[in-house]
């Protein structure tokens, strides 16, 4: 009665853990609303985590079997005939004591693998290189370090008992139907020839079964390959399923890779203050200050033996073209206004670069103007 009680309560307490766990994933896969990033999929291969179907892999080694036996059968045919001929046409002479006995299995154990080696290597190399074609050659550290959770009988016991391992379960039950059915189709016809099979010779005898077996393995090869494409598909849709993100993740992943917005910003706004300073340092060197008067400011500089046109060092609008006009101030450069040809040269002109040549004429006349205040000569 006691032991009874305490089955109940474990029952019902990993009851409710699996309700509670179904919950959250349910929770989970409602909030993963957004494709996986490239990231997130380059991440999962390095993991070892590729979408995979062992369908592919089946229907490879059902095709390399088809091909062989329908390649080989002549060879095949002869060394079977020659391996199994004895038993029927010498069974009078076979030994029957335990050293000829032993002699004679080893040696139909071994011919027999010998005449199947070729179409048993075949369909092992198809089905390692139907895995390849798939997703290439995959190497991945993570994959084979060994984790507790790989041996923890409780987590064994969650995966055979989890939603996948059952729809897996359905699917190799749908997969061995189908095959069943298209062998089944495949080979009735051939069925009555069997009732024969006491009245023929060996070589018939086995020409009639090298027959059966290439419809076989032919029809298994075709509707393996449906279930193959049909599982390809499944898989990938699950794959990219099972990796989807959360609005919140792309965002995290977006943190992490271009960096926080706001620590982009105030670095942005950082390098536009240090920009900034540069630039108001460079206005005392200027040779004239050109004036909206109040909105714009353009700082120039220039120097007739190394320059060919003037040079802008500074230039700014409202706020900025008011402190560029306080610095030219302080440090007696002279200021000029000129709206038209302020505002073009804002527009039209670079920073730390000479101004357009469309500007020489105007500009050439506002420096002559204060070479003259300065009694310098300007030289066009």
């Amino acid at each position: 009665m006691f032991f009874s009680f305490i089955s109940f309560l474990v029952i019902r307490s990993s009851s409710h853990l699996v309700i509670n766990k179904m919950a959250e994933g349910e929770q989970d896969d409602e909030q993963k609303t957004e494709d996986p990033t490239q990231k997130r999929l380059d991440d999962a291969v390095q993991k070892g985590n590729i979408p995979n179907s062992k369908e592919v892999g089946s229907f490879f080694m059902v095709l390399a079997l088809a091909i062989t036996v329908a390649w080989f059968a002549p060879m095949m045919l002869r060394s079977a005939g020659a391996l199994l001929s004895p038993f029927i046409s010498d069974a009078d002479s076979m030994p029957t004591d335990p050293k000829g006995l032993g002699d004679l299995l080893r040696h139909v154990v071994f011919g027999g693998m010998a005449i199947i080696a070729g179409p048993l290597v075949a369909a092992i190399v198809a089905a390692l290189a139907g895995g390849m074609l798939q997703n290439g050659l995959v190497i991945s550290g993570e994959s084979i370090v060994p984790k507790l959770s790989k041996i923890s009988p409780m987590a064994g016991f969650g995966r055979i008992f989890s939603m996948r391992s059952l729809v897996e379960f359905f699917k190799n039950i749908l997969k061995i139907s189908i095959v069943g059915y298209v062998a089944f189709v495949v080979v009735y016809p051939d069925l009555p020839q069997l009732n024969k099979l006491p009245d023929m010779t060996t070589e018939a005898m086995l020409a009639l079964l090298l027959i059966m077996a290439k419809h076989l393995v032919i029809g298994v090869a075709i509707a393996m390959f449906f279930i193959a494409i049909f599982d390809v598909v499944y898989q990938r849709l699950k794959y990219i399923k099972s990796l989807r993100m959360t609005k919140q993740e792309i965002k995290d992943e977006y943190k992490q890779s271009e960096g926080d917005p706001m620590i982009k910003g105030r670095l942005r706004r950082l390098r536009m203050e240090r920009a900034k300073n540069r630039m108001m340092a460079e206005v005392p060197t200027a040779d004239v200050v050109i004036t909206n008067p109040t909105h714009f400011a353009v700082a120039l500089t220039y120097d007739t033996g190394k320059m060919q046109a003037p040079l802008v060092v500074a230039k700014g609008q409202d706020l900025i073209a008011l402190k560029i006009r306080e610095i030219a101030e302080a440090n007696k450069v002279p200021i000029v206004e000129n709206p038209p040809l302020a505002r073009a040269l804002f527009s039209s002109a670079e920073l730390n670069e000479e101004i357009p040549q469309v500007h020489y004429e105007a500009v050439a006349k506002v420096i002559s103007y204060v070479y003259q205040l300065k009694g310098k000569k300007f030289n066009k």
